[in-house]
């Protein structure tokens, strides 16, 4: 195989690849959006628990823009290896990533559920040194972002709206166009493992993040503060996870169980455990 085609996963990033000595024969392979990572072991074991029968659970938690290309290319290219394992489950924060697998013929029209809900924060080192109060200061010239990148994870989309609805499409140029040229903003390959990382060493001023990594980050003791956007700005009303079984599922029954449980109150439960608002019926 040529593997010029195929997306890349960083190389560190072995703790987004679950159980990968398994993958090519494993009962339920899962792409599951990676900002769930801090719930998904939870989350799999209360699976198991219900499900006996499936045993082997191949998953990643991956930014979920990277997973799609994964898909649609049939593969990724991991520390030099092809990855060609398919997926039976993918999830999206980005309602379009689920049209994009329509058109390409990866999922039947409109076969997809919302069953998550989330909310947009600010990252900051601990005491705000650089006292940022706002989402409209972060177009400061000395303040230093670290940014998802929309090429790969869906949560930019997310944030640039936050963006344009606090400064307009100057703010969303200042930030995503001229700060980064200018070096005060740098690019995330997996926001969720970085942003922390350099909050933590204190290179960049703030970081937007979902509010439920801030509320992991904060319970694992890292030293940090958030600056809340405000409900007008910070998208809970508008951000949706939604979940799919893929048309070519190896593991089709496995894959309708995940759909049912991942839906239910059970499920949900587990995740407001961390920050996430299940949607009620």
């Amino acid at each position: 195989m040529d593997k010029k085609k195929f997306p890349v996963i960083p190389s560190d990033r072995a703790d987004d690849l679950h159980h990968l000595d398994i993958a090519n024969k494993a009962d339920l392979v899962l792409f599951m959006a990676g900002n769930q990572f801090m719930v998904m072991k939870e989350i799999i074991f209360a699976f198991k628990r219900q499900y006996p029968g499936i045993e082997k659970i191949f998953y990643e938690t991956l930014p979920p823009g990277l997973e799609l290309k994964q898909i649609l290319a049939g593969g990724a290219v991991f520390r030099g290896k092809i990855i060609d394992v398919q997926a039976d489950i993918y999830s999206s924060v980005y309602k379009n990533a689920m049209k994009t697998l329509e058109d390409a013929g990866h999922i039947f029209k409109k076969d997809y559920h919302c069953y998550l809900h989330n909310r947009l924060t600010l990252m900051v080192p601990k005491g705000n040194p650089a006292g940022i109060k706002s989402v409209a200061d972060l177009g400061g010239d000395s303040i230093r972002i670290s940014q998802p990148d929309p090429a790969n994870e869906d949560i930019a989309f997310h944030i640039i709206d936050m963006y344009r609805e606090a400064g307009g499409d100057e703010l969303v140029h200042r930030i995503m166009e001229k700060k980064r040229a200018e070096g005060t903003v740098v690019f995330t390959v997996v926001h969720h493992r970085e942003t922390p990382l350099r909050i933590l060493k204190h290179t960049v001023d703030a970081g937007p993040v979902w509010a439920t990594e801030a509320v992991h980050a904060k319970a694992s003791g890292v030293s940090m503060d958030v600056v809340e956007p405000g409900e007008d700005l910070d998208q809970r009303k508008r951000i949706n996870y939604y979940i799919c079984k893929l048309k070519h599922a190896p593991h089709p029954e496995n894959a309708d169980k995940f759909i049912d449980f991942i839906r239910s109150p059970a499920a949900g439960h587990i995740y407001e455990k961390y920050g996430f608002t299940a949607p009620r019926e």
